[in-house]
């Protein structure tokens, strides 16, 4: 049976394969008299939504995906976050880092082509670039300059009540000029300002580390700061928040100072308040710059009936407490606005845990919790983690790393912030979104129209999603630890 059928088979796919390369060279020899066949053309997919991502393995550094995300009528049982963008919060100021004198210094030391292309990364809004559009600045020396200074420095024993001997010249050559070149690129970039010590001669230890403003220059050191704006007003430089003290319960670095609650009230509403006021200054007060676990402090300070009418409202950080302490300050007075204005990536950090944490507490956690602002700590530093001040931080890392022959890394922190500044510019607005499974997120509208929705998965295996906006429905993914930027 099987020689039977298998020969005539044999036999007819010998003659087919003589037949198949007979048709073969017959095409061959006249394929220029025939017209070409049109092949079917492949469906042309489009995205609607730019997507943007950094992985916590560094293996994507906030790149743009080639990922196809199309809004669909097509709804799915995945966790689901959605945008409803008729639920409006708080306007946002900006995103950013504090040019501290030390950063300044570091960058400084580029070359000036270096400098140049860094600033614009760093400020600009170009396609490269990270559009930074928050600067938090110290008034007088942070922890992170070379050594302690203020704006008016005199010999041990000596006073100066009229502020005759006030001068800029500390930063005229730093900071100053820095902050010129930033303002080129970004002239609308919102700036705060705070102090870590007053002058020693104001102080009741004549130290600049830890002590109390004394009562009796109260008066003096209001003035202080008017002559300050004014100075920086003079320069270019528009000032548009202070704080009265950086980190008033942390009296232990250099410089610092010991500030409370009721000191703060009396400081406030008797001088500062009062101050700017006959000066015609319009810069904002606002209270406390300090960590989360303090809320009544500045609760406390807003509560006093005279002090309120002069403040804008609080500021905080993180080093110890939990974030919706913002909310608790909000719940109390929610006339007033809320800012985070500091936070530091450790040199022990592990870049996967930093972007986490971050992601969740700083941009995502601050912005749920009104936040009007998102500023980690220093803008740059050297290889070996300075300058600072004999007692200041050694391990603070900025967002980028100098070295000595010019070589610029980019750090945890810059990712973190700019996976918001990026996208969220001065003027967007926090629009309601809700939080499902580990996937932390924050939605804005921004001044032209788009939705930013910034999603960070806090679990440990990837996590399919879907986005949901005006009943249309878009499926997305992230790896455990990462963060994405989805704009629409």
């Amino acid at each position: 049976m099987k020689q039977i059928i298998l020969k005539p088979l044999k036999t007819i796919l010998k003659n087919l394969s003589v037949l198949l390369l007979v048709g073969l060279l017959a095409n061959c020899s006249s394929s220029s008299d025939k017209e070409p066949i049109d092949e079917p053309e492949e469906p042309i997919l489009t995205s609607d939504i730019d997507f943007w991502l950094t992985k916590g393995d560094r293996s994507v550094l906030l790149s743009q995906q080639e990922t196809v995300l199309s809004f669909g009528t097509k709804a799915n049982n995945y966790p689901q976050i959605e945008i409803n963008e008729g639920q409006t919060f708080q306007t946002i100021d900006g995103f950013g880092f504090t040019l501290t004198g030390g950063s300044a210094m570091v960058i400084n030391e580029l070359s000036s082509e270096k400098k140049a292309e860094l600033l614009q990364e760093l400020f600009g809004n170009g396609n490269n670039d990270i559009s930074i559009n928050y600067i938090r600045l110290s008034i007088g020396a942070s922890d992170l300059d070379p050594a302690p200074y203020s704006y008016n420095d005199l010999e041990s024993g000596k006073t100066d009540l009229n502020l005759d001997n006030f001068s800029l010249d500390a930063d005229v050559s730093g900071v100053i000029p820095l902050l010129k070149e930033i303002l080129k690129i970004n002239p609308n970039i919102k700036i705060m300002a705070t102090p870590w010590s007053p002058p020693v001669w104001m102080k009741d230890n004549d130290s600049f580390k830890g002590g109390s403003l004394q009562t009796k220059y109260y008066e003096v050191y209001a003035n202080y700061f008017v002559k300050y704006i004014q100075a920086m007003n003079a320069e270019g430089i528009i000032i548009d928040a202070i704080t009265p003290q950086n980190e008033p319960l942390h009296p232990g670095n250099v410089p610092s100072l010991l500030m409370t609650a009721s000191e703060q009230i009396n400081f406030i509403k008797n001088n500062l308040g009062p101050a700017f006021k006959a000066a015609n200054i319009t810069t904002k007060i606002v209270a406390y710059d300090h960590n989360c676990d303090q809320p009544e402090y500045p609760i406390t300070v807003l509560n006093d009936a005279d002090a309120k009418p002069f403040i804008d409202g609080a500021a905080f950080h993180l080093y110890a407490g939990d974030i919706n302490a913002l909310t608790t300050f909000h719940n109390a007075h929610s006339d007033k606005n809320v800012y985070f204005t500091e936070q530091y990536t450790a040199s022990t950090g592990e870049f996967k845990g930093d972007l986490k944490w971050h992601l969740k507490n700083v941009i995502i956690g601050s912005m749920r919790n009104w936040s009007k602002t998102a500023l980690e700590w220093n803008l740059a530093n050297n290889t070996s983690f300075e300058p600072h001040t004999d007692g200041g931080c050694t391990t603070c890392k900025g967002a980028v790393t100098i070295s000595s022959s010019g070589n610029i890394t980019r750090n945890v922190g810059y990712y973190i912030v700019a996976h918001a500044s990026k996208f969220v510019p001065q003027g967007s607005t926090r629009i309601e979104s809700n939080i499902t499974e580990d996937l932390n997120n924050v939605a804005f509208k921004t001044p032209d129209g788009k939705i930013v929705l910034i999603v960070e998965n806090d679990g440990t295996t990837n996590q399919v999603f879907t986005i949901k906006y005006k009943d249309k429905w878009s499926i997305a993914a992230l790896d455990a630890g990462s963060v994405g930027t989805f704009v629409w």
